[in-house]
């Protein structure tokens, strides 16, 4: 009875090790893919000195590419993107976009954009469990006129 006992604790804990390994994996997985497709936003968004309708388009028929489907809420006064509907708007912080971004200026007035793309921690039973944000900022550009802006 005793040798049962002791084979059943290793086998549980093998199965919890396995199943945190698990979780893990797929949280990697989940950030490697938010971070590939925040790095290429910048690069189009910096190639196209800001984002324009151009840029979007461009941005969102790579999200498309990439199935990124998922979505969070962006920060009050900044805009935020849906990728599927190929809107963008100003969010009042409740809403959730594809993904969201800021024109900010530098002290030589160059401009410099802040994104935000997200990622999620998905159980099979539990759902949506956790959501998390990647953040970057672009180089200094002198940007195109037809840029989206505030007003």
């Amino acid at each position: 009875m005793r040798e049962t006992t002791g084979s059943m604790w290793i086998f549980q804990m093998m199965l919890i090790f396995i199943l945190i390994f698990a979780c893990f994996l797929c949280l990697v997985i989940n950030y490697s893919k938010a971070y590939r497709v925040k790095n290429e936003m910048l690069s189009i968004i910096e190639e196209y000195e800001g984002v324009s309708k151009t840029s979007q388009q461009i941005i969102d028929n790579y999200l498309m590419s990439q199935s990124y489907l998922t979505k969070g809420n962006c920060p009050e006064g900044w805009f935020g993107v849906d990728a599927t509907r190929g809107t963008y708007e100003e969010s009042n912080g409740r809403q959730a976009f594809s993904y969201c971004f800021v024109e900010n200026e530098d002290e030589n007035n160059y401009i410099y954009y802040d994104i935000m793309v997200f990622y999620q921690f998905n159980l099979p039973f539990l759902g949506d469990f956790m959501r998390f944000r990647v953040e970057g900022t672009t180089d200094t550009f002198v940007g195109n006129e037809n840029r989206y802006q505030k007003g």
